[in-house]
């Protein structure tokens, strides 16, 4: 099978396209041909890895990397373990791979039936799909983190990344009024997204504003500390991508898969990449200048499956 692998930590370019064995499921292990997947600010972190998080990281993924990147997707069950008994062959399913050494960058990947994965959304292209699972989850997993309720005032900076664009969404489900912060390209885009108020951080400062918020959270990790204590509420709560790593869990993705049928959610898509332009989208993303999602196309016939 086709398969981007990193052949070692670094640039993108080190980033190339290989011909490798396609997985084996093992008996509670699914087989899934990945139609679409991405490439998050999270993917491009671990492909360069500074030298702090050199030692502990790279030996969870490996010392020389030599792997394949990646790790949402979508696409189909191909095949299914002996005991697999909660996905069948031809089932479309969107996911992630919750960090395992296992990489959606590839016409295939194995995942046990216990990961996180789900049926695909029924209104979603497997694109979109694939764009969901990383922010979708940590959007919803630093929300209810913070404590999430009705009537709350909720500032989300970095409101037109990934988890910004997501969190927006959900924080209206959840009944708050919502604050985003952007800048000035994107301050229709959020504003789409539902938010009730956007702020232009290259024209003005959140914090200047005069207004309390009883949740603050930091979809970049980039807010100085006493910019949070001007202007979160009495009682309110600072959240941060900075601090923690989300919890991904099937039952959470299940959850969303609710909302983008109910027409709650959708993916906000900068740029598509087919496989062979991996590099080009990790350099891209690098750059920290995307909105919402950037996509990899693995199948370059998508519009056939999605009739199917």
């Amino acid at each position: 099978m086709k398969a981007i692998e990193a052949l070692r930590y670094g640039a993108p370019d080190f980033l190339q396209l290989k011909e490798v064995d396609k997985p084996i499921p093992k008996s509670r292990d699914v087989l899934i041909r990945v139609y679409a997947a991405s490439v998050t600010r999270g993917d491009v972190f671990l492909q360069n890895l500074p030298f702090i998080a050199w030692l502990p990281l790279r030996i969870i993924f490996g010392l020389k990397r030599k792997s394949i990147p990646g790790h949402e997707f979508a696409g189909t069950i191909a095949a299914v373990g002996s005991a697999v008994t909660s996905f069948k062959k031809g089932d479309r399913v969107f996911g992630t791979t919750t960090g395992l050494p296992v990489g959606s960058c590839a016409e295939y990947l194995c995942l046990s039936q216990e990961g996180t994965l789900a049926e695909k959304p029924g209104n979603m292209t497997y694109e979109e799909a694939a764009a969901v699972p990383v922010g979708g989850l940590t959007a919803l997993y630093f929300l209810r983190k913070g404590k999430i309720r009705d009537r709350e005032k909720v500032l989300i900076f970095g409101a037109s990344g990934s988890v910004g664009t997501f969190a927006v969404q959900i924080a209206k489900y959840y009944g708050a009024e919502v604050t985003g912060v952007s800048s000035t390209v994107n301050t229709e885009l959020v504003r789409s997204l539902g938010a009730d108020k956007v702020v232009d951080y290259t024209k003005e400062d959140f914090a200047d504003r005069g207004e309390r918020y009883d949740i603050i959270f930091d979809a970049v990790g980039k807010i100085p500390g006493s910019k949070i204590k001007e202007a979160l509420a009495t009682n309110g709560r600072y959240v941060t991508v900075r601090k923690g790593i989300a919890i991904e869990r099937s039952q959470d993705l299940i959850f969303l898969k609710g909302l983008i049928e109910a027409g709650k959610i959708r993916t906000v898509i900068d740029r598509r990449y087919s496989l062979e332009q991996t590099a080009q989208a990790y350099r891209y993303v690098g750059e920290n200048h995307k909105k919402g999602n950037v996509v990899i196309t693995i199948d370059q016939n998508l519009s056939e499956k999605e009739e199917l």
